[in-house]
């Protein structure tokens, strides 16, 4: 996986340069130096953490396939189970990551840039690495190669590459069955009507299916509900991790303590936190009956 974005890192640079050339005839936020450099910092240092504990995972994956329920090999169509199942997959490790604080603590990260371009599609997390393995293994126990299964997770990371720009707006039937600008657009959006929306990676049809989808309508506010308003490399890599352990020692039970982790970001013991439902509710309720 790795090796794959080893080779795409000049196509990245270059396709930023003619962004940020084609940005400046258009009325677009576009680029700042420190936003994008926070935003290639946080890439780099994901594609070295990825390289360094990839062969870990590998082991595990092809540990677990000895209990595999089938012994799947390599074929054109198996590929396309592979690029369905892999999607799926990607859909409920994308959901899980914002729907649950433990796994957002190490999201967050990708969404903390206010601006939207490719670069940030390039701000990616220093411990989603650690976190998100988990949510392929079904498809290692189903019998998938797990080298199949590497493959296609960075074609898709490859794919939602080219989604993070202002610059190319509706597409038509496409949109149907894909996932484009506009849909991703939304899911960088705080606002109320946008958050946890549009998880796809290549599909969107699984936001159709799971009744997450959200079309773009009003102007896209990007970044987090609460802006960090820092290009601290280390600050924006661990913050969220920061502020759910010190919630996590305030709690004043177990129970308490365990839903610190695994209830919605926002969420609080004493019902005064405000999570993404509770934000699109309260914006529905406002709205003129």
């Amino acid at each position: 996986m790795s090796s794959i974005i080893y080779y795409s890192i000049p196509f990245f640079l270059v396709t930023m340069l003619v962004e940020w050339l084609a940005i400046r005839r258009r009325d677009l936020r576009g680029y700042t130096s420190q936003d994008t450099a926070a935003s290639l910092g946080m890439g780099i240092g994901n594609v070295v953490i990825a390289a360094g504990i990839k062969t870990g995972v590998l082991a595990i994956y092809v540990y677990l396939s000895r209990f595999a329920l089938f012994e799947i090999e390599p074929s054109w169509w198996v590929w396309l189970l592979v690029f369905v199942s892999e999607d799926l997959c990607y859909y409920w490790f994308h959901r899980v990551s914002h729907e649950s604080r433990l796994f957002w603590a190490a999201h967050v990260n990708h969404h903390s840039s206010q601006h939207y371009n490719l670069s940030t599609a390039l701000r990616q997390s220093w411990t989603t690495p650690f976190t998100s393995p988990i949510f392929w293994v079904p498809m290692v126990l189903i019998g998938f190669p797990p080298w199949m299964i590497l493959i296609q997770q960075a074609i898709s990371l490859l794919y939602q590459y080219w989604i993070h720009t202002e610059l190319i707006e509706r597409m038509g039937p496409f949109e149907l069955l894909f996932n484009t600008p506009s849909h991703h657009r939304v899911h960088h959006g705080r606002n109320a009507q946008y958050l946890d929306r549009n998880y796809a990676g290549i599909l969107i049809v699984w936001d159709r299916i799971f009744g997450t989808f959200e079309p773009e309508e009003e102007p896209v506010d990007y970044g987090l509900t609460k802006n960090i308003e820092t290009f601290n490399l280390v600050k924006i890599a661990f913050h969220e991790w920061s502020a759910m352990f010190r919630d996590f020692g305030a709690a004043r039970s177990w129970s308490d303590r365990l839903q610190v982790l695994m209830q919605p970001p926002g969420w609080a013991p004493d019902g005064a936190g405000h999570t993404a439902a509770q934000l699109r509710a309260e914006r529905e309720a406002a709205l003129p009956s």
